[in-house]
């Protein structure tokens, strides 16, 4: 019920982005259709090209390397029988145009035919190579994926009075998933909210993300404190790494931040074991990034003992929480520049956390052009106001360098 909640709603999250933080889509969208067009033309502009070539050049130039790209080419682009299509193309234009100047039967435009027939059934050859490796990696990717998705279920929208949303965005540009993860619990001492990175991807992550979550839930309800709860996962992690050899059991570690939300209270308490620093969104606007006082290692790096020290923050009605992992903060558009979620949310008003969280994966697919290289796990929690409107009315965005609005 509420995958299609979100599902039917999904429309009018995307126009909220669209209206908060502006839209490149249009541009994005243009080019990748010229390129995308470009692309499908080229086999033929070469084939074209060639016999313009072959009918204006003088008879000791050839433009067999121009019929012979044309289906090596299409081969990793194209389906099958569009591939056959450009060889045979390829190989009749060069038959024709020997056949037109009569010199069909000599033996160097017996080789040029010979080498753009040889080069179409290569182009074969390379087309079933990809088109299986795809295959192959399209199934581990979602072995992988539907393994993580099962560890990270969808959080309730409201828990402990708090409105929550959580989301899981695979990264585009790889072909395993990482070892991103988030929890929310609601226990004797409050919503416990754990957001965190596992180093690796893979099964291997998954199984590390799987050990972490069921370490969270069962400390976040017996732990009086919360870095009590820190602690539960630093010993767990270590129980887990007498099990592994190698690699993993010397450098595996984990970076998380810990939330927790007290009943009644309009305080906030954080944990960050070197996570990146999540952010506090008021109702007004305003935006604080909730540094730690004193920096701390991530979890599991074996490193010595030192005490957990929990910062506290105030978290009035109407605000939000807001955690990530670094395929958020370190998503970078295609001049290299990290995306800086503070500096794009900062005066920026959401309806609620479900909102807040669509319009922010969309302002990022927005910046790295669809191709992310991390994958993300966000989470987001709202302490709502009394008497707060369904929606409220969002602000114009300026854009990167232009106005975006």
């Amino acid at each position: 019920m509420a995958d299609e909640r979100r599902g039917g709603t999904a429309g009018g999250i995307d126009a909220v982005g669209r209206a908060v933080f502006g839209s490149r889509e249009g541009q994005l969208t243009s080019d990748g259709r010229r390129t995308g067009r470009f692309v499908r033309m080229l086999p033929a502009l070469l084939i074209l090209g060639g016999l313009v070539f072959d009918s204006l050049a003088p008879p000791n130039f050839t433009a067999v390397p121009l019929f012979v790209a044309a289906p090596l080419i299409a081969a990793p682009f194209f389906s099958r029988s569009r591939t056959v299509r450009t060889g045979i193309a390829a190989v009749l234009s060069v038959i024709a145009m020997r056949l037109s100047d009569g010199t069909s039967t000599e033996v160097v435009p017996v080789i040029e035919m010979l080498t753009v027939l040889t080069a179409s059934v290569l182009a074969l050859v390379i087309n079933g190579v990809v088109r299986r490796g795809n295959e192959q990696l399209a199934s581990a990717r979602v072995i992988a994926e539907t393994a993580m998705r099962a560890v990270l279920p969808t959080p309730a929208e409201r828990i402990g009075g708090l409105q929550v949303a959580a989301r899981y965005e695979a990264a585009q540009a790889d072909e395993f998933v990482g070892g991103d993860l988030y929890a929310v619990a609601d226990t004797p001492y409050g919503v416990r909210v754990v957001v965190g990175d596992v180093r690796g991807k893979g099964l291997g992550a998954v199984e590390a993300v799987a050990v972490i979550i069921g370490a969270f839930r069962e400390a976040a309800e017996q732990e009086r404190s919360l870095e009590g709860v820190a602690q539960r996962l630093e010993r767990a992690l270590a129980r887990e790494g007498t099990r592994r050899y190698g690699l993993d059991a010397m450098e595996g570690f984990i970076t998380a931040v810990l939330a927790e939300i007290p009943p009644g209270s309009a305080s906030l308490r954080i944990v960050n074991r070197g996570h990146p620093e999540p952010i506090l969104l008021h109702a007004d606007g305003a935006l604080e990034v909730l540094a730690p006082s004193v920096p701390a290692l991530p979890l599991g790096m074996d490193l010595g003992v030192w005490p957990d020290r929990a910062d506290e923050w105030a978290m009035p009605a109407g605000a939000t929480l807001l955690a990530f992992t670094d395929g958020l903060s370190e998503a970078r558009d295609p001049n290299g520049v990290f995306y800086d979620p503070a500096a794009r949310l900062r005066g920026r008003i959401f309806p609620g956390p479900e909102e807040l969280l669509s319009a922010l994966t969309d302002d990022v697919r927005l910046h790295t052009g669809g191709r992310t290289t991390d994958d993300m796990a966000l989470i987001a929690v709202g302490r709502p106001a009394e008497g707060q409107p369904v929606r409220r009315t969002t602000v114009k965005i300026v854009g990167r360098g232009d106005d975006a609005g």
